[in-house]
């Protein structure tokens, strides 16, 4: 059966609640963070759960701001603001606690790219820590923080997860913050939607790429992963148009059967049909927003920031 690609939990969900299929063992709780951040918070209980959505047990916090690809300050701040909050829930009950950042993706790849930039505008601090003290940083007590953005197979000929692993062994955080740009099912989620989880992640899963997991089982601490999805496939595409296409049509009485006829089929059923539709040469396609360049240089700068105040120690 052919498998439509998402990273997000959020949409997983959604999928049973359009075939009104029940999960047990699966919460949703939603939140209205302000009038154009909405906050939804998929926690999957049991190991049937789990199985039922293919994602492992854990918490899936999705942020989804509609606005979020426009150029305005001050929303990208208050944005910033609601992510770093969902992430001091996550992060460690002790005090002082260190942090590696790791920016997974290719650089040379725009809509891969999130990673690497975030980390390009974090905060790092674990240095002057190291070298002068805590207070070396100035008046905003800052938590230690180191990154790495470790590349793609294709670069390096070894695993994100094998580097990862040798820099804990030598530095010996306490956390990590995973970083990567995600896959979605829904075309209105392209660069409006934030998930963030404590159940880390698969670099590349989302297009098909799989590598061995980032997570607490994996390297030994917890995992914290935070992505944006900046692709759909190409089935993705159709289905939408196919939607929009038909409920134009059903509005015209001698077409309104065929609309009828689509819409006895379930998600699935309609994803099963375009698949075999496309060529073969399409069934690998994912698209991206044309202006993915500029989206993906605003969103990491916004993403940084929220882990950079997540990360600033309160006051004391």
């Amino acid at each position: 059966m052919y498998q439509v690609r998402t990273d997000l939990a959020l949409e997983a969900r959604e999928k049973f609640e359009e075939d009104n299929v029940e999960i047990k063992g699966v919460r949703l709780e939603e939140e209205q963070a302000t009038k154009d951040i909405h906050i939804s918070s998929v926690i999957i209980e049991t190991e049937n759960g789990a199985q039922a959505m293919g994602k492992p047990k854990g918490s899936y916090v999705t942020l989804e701001a509609p606005n979020m690809i426009e150029e305005d300050e001050g929303y990208h701040r208050e944005i910033s603001m609601q992510l770093s909050r969902v992430l001091k829930r996550l992060f460690p009950q002790k005090k002082d606690f260190t942090t590696l950042v790791v920016g997974l993706g290719n650089r040379a790849v725009t809509p891969d790219s999130l990673g690497p930039r975030v980390v390009d505008n974090l905060c790092i601090t674990r240095h002057i820590i190291k070298e002068f003290g805590n207070y070396a940083i100035g008046d905003r007590c800052h938590r230690s923080v180191s990154s790495i953005v470790p590349g793609v197979m294709a670069q390096t000929g070894i695993e994100s997860m094998e580097i990862v692993r040798g820099i804990i062994k030598e530095t010996n955080p306490d956390i990590i913050i995973a970083v990567d740009a995600l896959a979605a099912r829904s075309t209105r989620r392209l660069n409006r939607t934030i998930q963030i989880t404590d159940t880390g992640i698969n670099p590349g899963s989302g297009v098909g790429n799989h590598r061995h997991a980032l997570n607490a089982e994996s390297m030994g601490i917890p995992v914290i992963a935070i992505g944006i999805p900046t692709v759909v496939d190409a089935a993705t595409i159709v289905i939408d148009t196919m939607n929009n296409l038909l409920e134009a049509m059903s509005q015209a009485q001698q077409l309104r059967c065929i609309s009828s006829s689509y819409e006895k089929l379930d998600m699935m059923e309609k994803y099963e049909l375009v698949h075999e539709l496309l060529t073969p040469q399409l069934n690998t396609l994912f698209v991206t927003p044309k202006d993915v360049d500029e989206a993906v240089k605003r969103l990491s700068f916004t993403i940084s920031e929220g882990i950079n105040i997540a990360l600033q120690k309160e006051d004391e």
